[in-house]
């Protein structure tokens, strides 16, 4: 068996594969191929902020209004919002055509 000149290993692959420079995952909708999305009963809404603390991708924002809801091009439909909320605001429903 012939030696190889160079075997790739992990410490040959950049950081997370994808995102090269810090503050570019902005341009990446990573929301595109979730199953589920949140969706929102605004009058059960305390604007706790709950959602917000606990959303792994940092993709809730407060609007106008003071209710805290998804970007939808960056939510990945994952439901941990949904679980958190103590008032049940956010109920996940299944993704529809894009």
């Amino acid at each position: 068996m012939a030696k190889q000149e160079h075997e790739l290993t992990w410490k040959d692959i950049e950081i997370g594969a994808a995102v090269t420079e810090p503050g570019s995952a902005a341009v990446y909708k990573t929301g595109d191929w979730r199953s589920q999305q949140p969706s929102y009963d605004f009058s059960r809404c305390i604007k706790c902020g709950i959602c917000y603390i606990f959303c792994p991708e940092g993709c809730i924002h407060q609007n106008q209004k003071g209710f805290f809801e998804a970007d939808f091009f960056y939510c990945k439909g994952c439901g941990i919002c949904a679980y958190e909320c103590p008032t049940r605001v956010i109920t996940m429903r299944e993704e529809t055509e894009k």
